[in-house]
């Protein structure tokens, strides 16, 4: 078995990186790892305008080293304007990021009505000018079957405007696999976690609240399914790990926050988890470039990562100067590390 391996440009297409100094303090875990990364706008004030997002990137890179790219995301509203999607395409922002009203974290300034007139009009543009949808596809039903309750919705959109790339972020039921064969305009991203566990992690046994995410890790049918599709690098699926760090004591209390913390393991635990399943062949279409072909992406930091074969001690807590966040794999040990 091989004792290090070399990953090219690896892609995170969905992270949450927060602010302040929160943002100072996980920043660096996938700047040490990753090329780019597609930075979600969900933050207290929602970056709805090319002006925000132009001063959360500055801020991004001044925090970065010179070897990462941060690919911006502008959060749609339905009074996003032709003028708007114009100066966001000029600045460079190739995504717009569709959260339902109230589906998930940062997503009260949502859209409610998905398919009504105003927010057609947006997709229209979007279409025309070269926009990526990406969207967090859940309705406000029963927890398990969200996803599946808002796929007429990727299929209305992906019908009728065929032109337009689509992305079911954090794709988490197997059913949604069927969707994305039957639309040529429609894509997903997977996680690390959605490939790895399920809701028996979560409640099976011993309460776990630091597995809590939406959407919810479902069935371990679920699980083998999308772990197959990436086992396989499935040509309409990229890595996007939806890292999405809390303070231990939000998702310690009685109304604990959805997110989990990846970032510090994500190169690693793939790497164990495609060797354990004699993949590794796939890892580097995975990670990077299933990304680079879906979303066309050009402008980006090149950069080669080196892991090893020799033992991670996973910590059981990341201290910031807001508290300690606890990772996924918390006090876990994996077989693999990112080379320093």
């Amino acid at each position: 078995m091989p004792q290090t391996l070399q990953l090219i440009n690896p892609m995170d297409m969905h992270l949450h990186l927060r602010e302040g100094k929160l943002l100072e303090s996980v920043l660096p875990f996938t700047t040490q790892a990753f090329s780019a990364a597609v930075v979600m706008p969900n933050l207290k004030i929602p970056i709805t305008t090319t002006a925000l997002v132009n001063d959360y990137k500055e801020h991004i890179i001044s925090l970065s080293s010179a070897t990462f790219t941060p690919l911006m995301t502008l959060y749609l509203t339905p009074s996003l304007t032709r003028e708007e999607l114009l100066l966001a395409r000029d600045a460079g922002i190739r995504i717009l990021k569709l959260y339902p009203k109230g589906a998930t974290t940062g997503s009260e300034n949502g859209v409610k009505d998905i398919l009504c007139e105003k927010t057609l009009q947006v997709f229209a543009i979007a279409e025309e000018l070269g926009f990526i949808l990406s969207i967090h596809g859940e309705s406000n039903g029963f927890c398990m079957e969200r996803e599946y309750e808002f796929l007429p919705i990727f299929a209305y959109i992906a019908e009728h405007f065929p032109k337009l790339r689509i992305i079911i972020e954090h794709m988490s039921d197997r059913r949604s696999l069927e969707m994305i064969e039957k639309y040529e305009n429609l894509y997903a991203t997977l996680t690390l976690h959605h490939i790895t566990l399920n809701l028996d992690d979560v409640c099976g046994g011993m309460l776990n609240p630091h597995l809590f995410c939406k959407p919810m890790l479902k069935s371990r049918k679920d699980q083998q399914a999308l772990l197959e599709a990436a086992l396989k690098a499935h040509p309409k699926i990229s890595f996007g790990s939806d890292s999405a760090p809390h303070l231990e004591s939000a998702k310690l209390s009685s109304k604990g926050a959805a997110g989990i913390f990846s970032a510090p393991v994500l190169l690693p635990a793939l790497t164990q988890l495609f060797e354990s399943h004699n993949a590794l062949d796939s890892l580097q279409s995975f990670v990077s470039d299933r990304a680079i072909e879906i979303y066309q992406l050009q402008d980006f930091t090149q950069k080669s990562i080196t892991l090893e074969k020799i033992q991670y001690n996973v910590p059981e807590r990341i201290d910031t100067p807001l508290g300690a966040i606890v990772p996924l794999f918390a006090g876990q040990n994996l077989s693999w590390r990112i080379k320093e």
